[in-house]
């Protein structure tokens, strides 16, 4: 065909419906890609990540169900064994015990330390547990599951501006929030053996929450011990196995893996390591028989970490500092 007839009226109308068609389809594919119905009724049009890498968990939104009005009971009181996990948390001169029994079952607690709100996640299919201020993003509403997840980690929602936040990230990534970070608490998941110890009048979450469920049965049982994940990642990095645990901490923009079975080789006789993460001089305490780890720094302070499974630390960050092995 010449230039000519290509140039002509009706070859340039033909490209030009074309190019409308073609136009047309894709406006009405990242419509469809951005449709709440398929995000579980939030609108992640402006979400800051591929709304492809968004997954839908399984249950709907709230299917999983925060606990909003917590009980406690006094130390004495709990009806659990030595070996289980909690994840504690101490703030305002009260320390509290969230067993992941519990927390297995509703991922978010929604909970009150003084006059501070605050939010107690876990991620059953991450390790995570992390919590975090909420007053200046959720306030008195607190925070939900949405039953949508990203690099296999719960995404939560905030009742306030029904925005969806990254766990693992702390910030939010879609809705009137996006781009908001979160201003973590220092929490520690270890036995419940070790926590009774260091805080004897500690409280406890109570199996009265509200709602039926059977806290005696983990829904996971077996998760942890097998290579193979549930829902897909972004990025995978087979240094260590999957579900191998890590200790993970960012501090100053730059993060840093601690993968226990490094930690193990590392520290001295007293279960300590000391590193410095972003120009920051810190302490790594390391505890094998309560299969434990945290962070202080020099004067001993508890800086905001996070113990995780070493794919889901990696899927979010990819370029994160490892500790090497001697």
């Amino acid at each position: 065909m010449s230039l000519r007839a290509l140039a002509s009226p009706a070859v340039n109308a033909t490209l030009m419906l074309l190019t409308l068609v073609l136009a047309t389809a894709v406006v009405r594919s990242q419509a469809i890609e951005s449709d709440p119905a398929l995000f579980n009724g939030f609108d992640v049009s402006n979400s800051s990540i591929s709304r492809l890498a968004i997954q839908r968990g399984g249950p709907p939104k709230d299917g999983i169900a925060a606990i909003d009005r917590p009980k406690f009971l006094a130390a004495t009181q709990a009806a659990l064994a030595d070996s289980d996990r909690v994840l504690g948390v101490t703030l305002a001169g009260i320390a509290r015990a969230y067993p992941v029994r519990i927390l297995n079952w509703h991922e978010v607690v929604n909970d009150r330390f003084g006059e501070v709100d605050i939010a107690v996640t876990y991620c059953p299919l991450c390790g995570t547990g992390m919590a975090f201020e909420a007053g200046s993003t959720a306030g008195a509403l607190g925070f939900g599951v949405s039953g949508l997840l990203y690099n296999s980690d719960v995404l939560l929602y905030d009742r306030k501006t029904q925005s969806l936040w990254s766990q693992i990230l702390q910030v939010a990534i879609s809705g009137p929030a996006k781009g908001s970070k979160l201003v973590a608490v220092a929490l520690t998941h270890t036995t419940w053996a070790d926590w009774r110890r260091r805080h004897p009048a500690t409280q406890v979450l109570s199996t009265d929450t509200g709602f039926a469920r059977d806290y005696g049965r983990d829904p996971y049982a077996g998760y942890d011990r097998v290579q193979s994940l549930m829902f897909d990642v972004q990025h995978r990095d087979d240094r260590f196995p999957l579900k191998e645990w890590v200790l993970g901490v960012e501090v100053g923009g730059r993060t840093k893996a601690y993968p226990f079975s490094v930690l193990a080789r590392r520290v001295d006789a007293k279960g300590e390591l000391l590193d410095s993460v972003g120009g920051k001089s810190l302490r790594v305490r390391y505890d094998a028989a309560h299969g434990t780890a945290e962070v202080v720094d020099a004067s001993g302070r508890p800086v905001p970490s996070v113990m995780a499974f070493w794919f889901a630390w990696v899927a979010f960050h990819p370029r994160t500092e490892v500790l090497r092995a001697p």
